[in-house]
């Protein structure tokens, strides 16, 4: 690989690890000549599925638009980035192995709200407010309500396991 700082033809890999479940590679570098360290990314390039709109168009699956929106509603919330991508590697499991050419873009909502559900409650509801197109407050606040519901009855489940 060139040096991206001093254009010399190789550069000497330091360390590989995988990273997002094993889905990429992250490779620390270094360049022989400048003595200038960096990190590359090594992905496998498998198709996705086409998106079909809600107003019909199809589009490319966008894996920038896919973390810009998760990215948007994990705003300012204690959630790391490893995690963030961790989850955008399931979901980008899940668009590929669907084996369907095209999905449309509420499954791909769909399982966005699955993983927000998982990493943060709070993002999950921003997410959900904005995806299911909340008309009033009275639908926030049912979303809130079914959360609430489903933490109760984890709750529930833990404390009847340390009983016994």
């Amino acid at each position: 690989m060139y040096c991206p700082f001093c254009s010399a033809d190789d550069t000497k890999v330091i360390d590989s690890r995988l990273i997002r479940e094993g889905n990429q590679t992250r490779r620390r570098r270094e360049c022989p000549d400048c003595r200038v360290r960096f990190t590359t990314y090594e992905t496998a390039e498998l198709s996705l599925p086409r998106i079909i709109k809600r107003d019909g168009r199809r589009a490319p699956f966008s894996e920038e638009n896919l973390r810009a929106g998760m990215l948007k509603a994990l705003e300012k919330r204690p959630v790391s980035i490893e995690e963030v991508e961790t989850a955008i590697a399931r979901i980008l499991r899940k668009a590929m192995t669907s084996g369907e050419r095209e999905i449309p873009s509420s499954q791909v909502g769909e399982w966005v709200m699955e993983e927000l559900h998982l990493l943060d409650q709070v993002a999950y509801v921003r997410f959900a407010s904005v995806y299911r197109c909340f008309q009033d407050i009275y639908q926030l606040s049912d979303e809130v309500n079914k959360l609430l519901t489903k933490q109760h009855a984890k709750r529930q489940t833990r404390s009847k396991r340390k009983k016994n």
